[in-house]
């Protein structure tokens, strides 16, 4: 059966019209016994094809599995077991990797592996030529074609785009070739369907003869169906930069170059059908899969040690620690339970991983916080990798890492977010880059960026493409913009170019961009990383990031490390920094007094501005009705005021159930087990897959679908097909229909955003410790809380305004007492204030503060000696002017101001210098009015985002009474 090597997707970005899913699909259909993804310079979206062939290949097993269980007239097999395919049953295409190489001073190559070596020497070649050039580009030369041959197949590409490159260009490299592949080339011979080809392919022929090479035929696809020709003119006018009907050439002459079933290659190959049987006979010599690809994780074993005995040791070390009195039975029979299956698994290496990472960051006095669904475990609470106690969650280790379910554990990792790079670039240094990198994130098309890079390419005006862009919320919808909304706005739905361009941008929509990197998931390997896949530069200089995204290495079973940052552990760190140095507490998040009764107190009261996660006003709402007492009624806190939760109605219920309005009841003891903590309503997404499970009687590898389907974030979310199994696998079971939709609706809202108990038992941690440090220490709390900024809900003038509500002492900027950062100092009064500090002026640079206060001495007398001791530029000395920095000089904002202009020169010059000069040119002083609290308060916003002096609404207030607004009395129609 016929063969296609040259299919190019849009992995090869803004050139290929089609998904590599798509090829595969229609593979299927038109009878193609194998095909190669080869996009230019990239293996980037060969693992979603190969996703897709092992996906239908389980379909077509378990439909055959059917039919043989079932006679041929019996009733249709269940939805979910059927592939969703409208022909007959028949293999699975296989799938060959290959890579389309383009060299500087050669034609280019399809280069095909022919086993585990010929894929490590394809991704060291791609690596080679990508970390030689910029993100996004790669510079390959014929030489590392020949550094990197061992167990590579070459198709030779003779032609251009306008025909055949004199001898083939190939003519200089051939001896090298020659030697270096022998027996292991074929000639690619093309159409180029512009009614030309029968002449190309007998030159082809002849060069083939001339190099003796045998021919291979392939129709050359950049799309695997004719329709999608509009859209790759359109992809075609985008990455050049044109309108569609200025493309030229660049524009596809018809819609033939698709992906060709066997009989239609016959036909356009008539004369020269032995190159359509090489095809047949290479792919039969071509068995490499990436089924093969065995990812070999670091030892992470410490000299005669083992990584289990490593593990084992350090568990039991943190156990003592954790547990200073001595723990629990069950903690100890936890453990040994945890670290038996660990072992087993032959997991012990990541869990090591992680705990150096936390180690590192730890020895550098870094905060860092473990979750995951593997990370409230008590191996990992011993390890230091998270502080919550595991004896708090529900879900057992197995529901995380799982001897059935054959999946790499879940670990994330959040550090302080100024301070992450320095755990990366460790990671780094102890690997090598050679064998760690970041993931990369596929930067998908999305409704705006869709409609203004399609609308320009179709050539709408910029005012068209801007009324059409603000009519989308979020992800482009299934109906896109409707006709009415377009009269709405000014627009003729009946226009043909806008009806094309809604098409296209409908079809573009879920396209690959271009790549981008991860948040922060690292891929580490015991050999070399660049053997495994591709590695390049990332845009951020420091960084390398491989070709996959995380859902392509999930697909692979590849470990991921996931380095994260949060801006609360940067602000909880600085807090537990400033209680060392002003009240010698030494605090950690493992330390601090737990189930204190003051802070349920604030927080039933919504006095919750800057504490995590329940700081927004949907969550200031809720926390009155919740009624928080306890840790773990914060961790439903954080999982239930979200969006997944809320479209799944299970906020009401819950509510409801917990204020004793109404029973809580379970449809049978076995969800009861499930659901029992949450009062009968699911609230996590290891609920919904329980449910799955018990209820519906999901398979494990059905359960873990609808859990992918869940997953947080995900952008193709498909969870509505698994709506019909599961009615019916709730009707088998005895749970009636109405209960049934109503717990599928609950858990499909998990499609939106749904949160794992584990992730949300970590943040709740979080939650208590900012809260903590709210309660009992405010000022504190405001003081890190701007010294982290930018983070969080609140601007630095809210933070501060809810600073003093509560009793703290604000002071503001001050030439001779700010430092850079916010501090705390002594009030006077035994007590500590808030010190507002130079980060707080807009324009101000760290470097610019440093100058200023180590050089300020016993203090600055005048606005010239900033100049003159700190050698500050003018325009910076204006900046601290403009802020009332020089109040403490008995300088109002304009005197300083004035003081400032006269500063002209970048440095003192001797004949002005008071030192030097005995006495210098003064001018007469100006009489300046003094500015009113109105304009006080517009130049401190303008200045620095807040003012000490008042809120701008209480200038106002006495506009906004009743009786000013001609309300009347009070309670009249004013009112």
């Amino acid at each position: 059966m016929f063969a296609e090597f040259a299919c190019l997707s849009n992995f090869t970005f803004l050139t290929g019209a089609s998904h590599p899913e798509e090829y595969v699909t229609r593979a299927l259909e038109l009878g193609i016994a194998a095909l190669a993804i080869a996009d230019e310079n990239s293996v980037a979206g060969i693992v979603r094809a190969h996703a897709e062939c092992r996906g239908i290949a389980r379909q077509v097993r378990e439909r055959q599995d059917w039919n043989r269980q079932n006679t041929p007239i019996g009733p249709p097999p269940p939805e979910g077991i059927a592939p969703p395919l409208s022909f007959p049953i028949c293999d699975a295409p296989r799938l060959i990797p290959a890579a389309r190489l383009i060299f500087s001073d050669a034609p280019e190559v399809i280069a095909l592996p022919v086993n585990r070596a010929g894929w490590g020497s394809l991704t060291q070649l791609i690596s080679t030529g990508r970390l030689r050039a910029e993100k996004g580009s790669c510079l390959l030369h014929i030489a590392d074609l020949l550094e990197f041959a061992e167990g590579l197949h070459l198709l030779l590409l003779p032609q251009t785009e306008h025909g055949l490159s004199g001898a083939g260009g190939w003519g200089p490299h051939m001896d090298g070739l020659t030697r270096r592949f022998a027996g292991r080339m074929h000639l690619l011979m093309a159409p180029a369907y512009d009614g030309g080809d029968q002449t190309r392919f007998a030159q082809l022929a002849d060069l083939a003869r001339h190099l003796n090479l045998p021919p291979l035929a392939s129709a050359a696809p950049k799309m695997h169906h004719g329709s999608r020709r509009r859209l790759g003119d359109v992809l075609s006018a985008i990455r050049l930069r044109c309108k569609v009907e200025t493309l030229g050439r660049a524009a596809m002459a018809n819609g033939e170059q698709r992906l060709r079933s066997e009989a239609e290659m016959r036909r356009l190959f008539r004369g020269y059908e032995d190159a359509v049987d090489n095809a047949a006979r290479l792919a039969e010599q071509l068995n490499f899969s990436l089924d093969e690809l065995r990812y070999d994780y670091p030892d992470e074993g410490r000299g005669s040690e083992t990584p289990l005995q490593r593990l084992r040791r350090l568990a039991e070390e943190g156990l003592q620690w954790r547990y200073p009195g001595g723990a629990p039975d069950k903690v100890r029979s936890l453990l040994e339970h945890e670290l038996a299956l660990i072992g087993k698994l032959k997991y012990d290496p990541y869990f090591l991983t992680v705990r150096d990472i936390v180690a590192f960051a730890r020895s550098r006095g870094i905060l860092c916080q473990g979750r995951g669904s593997a990370a409230n475990s008590v191996v990992c609470y011993c390890l230091g990798v998270t502080s919550v106690s595991p004896e708090l969650g529900t879900m057992v280790f197995e529901r995380f890492v799982s001897e059935a379910r054959d999946e790499p554990p879940d670990i994330d990792v959040d550090f302080e977010h100024e301070r992450r790079e320095e755990v990366i670039q460790w990671i780094y240094e102890r690997y090598g880059r050679h064998r760690a990198g970041l993931c990369a994130t596929v930067i998908h098309y999305r409704g705006k960026r869709a409609i203004r890079e399609v609308g320009r390419a179709m050539g709408l005006t910029e005012d068209t493409i801007s009324a059409l862009s603000s009519q989308l919320w979020g992800f482009f919808s299934a109906k896109g913009v409707e006709a009415e909304r377009m009269r709405e706005i000014g627009l003729d739905p009946g226009s043909r170019r806008l009806q094309l361009t809604m098409q296209m941008v409908e079809q573009i929509i879920g396209f690959p961009r271009h790549l981008s990197q991860h948040v922060g998931g690292f891929i580490i390997t015991q050999g070399r990383l660049d053997e495994l896949v591709p590695i390049e530069n990332a845009t951020m200089e420091g960084r390398t990031v491989i070709c996959w995204d995380k859902d392509d290495i999930d697909t692979l079973g590849i470990l991921k490390v996931d380095v994260l940052s949060l801006g609360m552990l940067t602000c909880i760190r600085k807090a537990f920094d400033l209680l060392q140095q002003h009240h010698q507490l030494d605090y950690s998040l493992a330390t601090l007094p737990p189930e204190d009764p003051a802070v349920y107190n604030m927080l039933c009261r919504a006095d919750s501005i800057g504490v995590f996660q329940v700081e927004s006003r949907a969550q200031m709402n809720f926390l009155p009705r919740m009624k928080p007492r306890h840790f773990y009624d914060l961790v439903i806190e954080v999982a239930i005021v979200r969006p997944g939760p809320i479209q799944g109605d299970m906020v009401h219920p819950y509510i409801r159930r917990r204020n004793g309005e109404e029973p809580v009841h379970f449809p049978s003891d076995a969800l009861g087990e499930v659901l029992g903590k949450t009062l009968g309503v699911p609230l996590f997404q290891e609920q919904a897959m329980q449910i799955a499970i018990v209820g519906a009687g999901f398979t494990p590898e059905q359960a873990d679908r609808l859990r992918r389907s869940l997953a947080t974030f995900k952008k193709h979310g498909n969870v509505s097909e698994f709506r019909s199994l599961f009615l019916r696998g709730m009707a088998r079971n005895g749970y009636d229909t109405e209960f049934s939709e109503r717990c599928f609706s609950q858990i499909e809202g998990f499609g939106s955003y749904g949160f794992p108990e584990s992730h949300a038992a970590s943040f709740a941690l979080l939650v208590y410790a900012s809260a903590w440090i709210k309660c009992h220490h405010p000022g504190i709390f405001a003081c890190a809380l701007l010294n982290a900024q930018p983070m969080g809900f609140y601007a630095p003038a809210q933070i501060v305004r809810d600073a003093r509500e509560h009793g703290v002492d604000v002071r503001p900027v001050c030439i001779n007492n700010s430092y850079w950062d916010n501090v705390m100092e002594p009030d006077g009064h035994g007590g500590l204030a808030l010190r507002l500090g130079f980060r707080q002026v807009k324009g101000l640079r760290d470097e610019d503060a440093a100058w200023l206060t180590a050089a300020r001495g016993n203090g600055y007398t005048e606005v010239e000696d900033v100049w003159r001791k700190a050698g500050t530029p003018p325009p910076v000395i204006e900046r601290l002017a403009e802020a009332d920095a020089f109040a403490a000089l008995g300088l109002n904002r304009r005197e300083a101001l004035w003081a400032a202009k006269a500063i002209t020169a970048r440095k003192p010059l001797p004949l002005f210098a008071r030192e030097l000069e005995g006495e210098g040119i003064y001018e007469p002083e100006a009489d300046l009015p003094q500015m009113g609290l109105g304009e006080e308060v517009v130049e401190d916003y303008v200045a620095m985002r807040l003012s000490l002096r008042a809120h701008p609404v209480a200038l106002l207030r006495h506009l906004l009474t009743p009786q000013n607004r001609g309300g009347g009395a009070e309670g009249g129609p004013g009112d």
